[in-house]
């Protein structure tokens, strides 16, 4: 079975290869409009993660992120969601799994899943279109704020 740390490095490994970069325990990944943060959430239940998908609108509600500790484990973000149920085994490692086909788990992951969502979430123009994608939950003044700033 797979340590944590060990598991961290891999994720590490992973999420360099989409261009994010690591600082204050998270991931974090720029455009000009956003920044999006995923961080790994560890359980307290058990030897598995949660990972907090988040999204952050440069400009909303008259705030300007940048990476800081509390963007990566304070705030939930503008735009919050997590891995999809059927990704779950990935970060689970309790579950019986060789390390070399959960490193193949986590790369089809983040090519099949997180790379297509991640142009939406970096863009106000895609992430007013996120709701239709159904796995990052826009809460309502949010989707104002994003309509109001695309407007500018």
């Amino acid at each position: 079975m797979m340590d944590n740390k060990k598991f961290k490095q891999l994720f590490n490994d992973v999420a360099r290869l989409y261009d994010f970069e690591q600082a204050y325990g998270a991931w974090f990944l720029e455009s000009p409009e956003c920044i999006v943060v995923l961080e790994l959430q560890k359980s307290y239940f058990g030897n598995y993660y949660e990972l907090n998908i988040k999204s952050f609108v440069q400009g909303a509600f008259g705030n300007h992120y940048v990476k800081s500790k509390d963007l990566a484990k304070k705030y939930m973000g503008n735009c919050f969601g997590r891995q999809p149920s059927e990704y779950n085994d990935i970060f689970d490692l309790e579950e019986d799994m060789e390390d070399e086909y959960r490193k193949e788990r986590l790369e089809y992951f983040f090519k099949n899943f997180l790379a297509p969502l991640l142009p939406k979430l970096l863009s106000l123009s895609d992430l007013s279109k996120l709701p239709e994608y159904g796995d990052i939950f826009i809460p309502s003044a949010v989707k104002n704020e994003i309509l109001r700033l695309s407007k500018k």
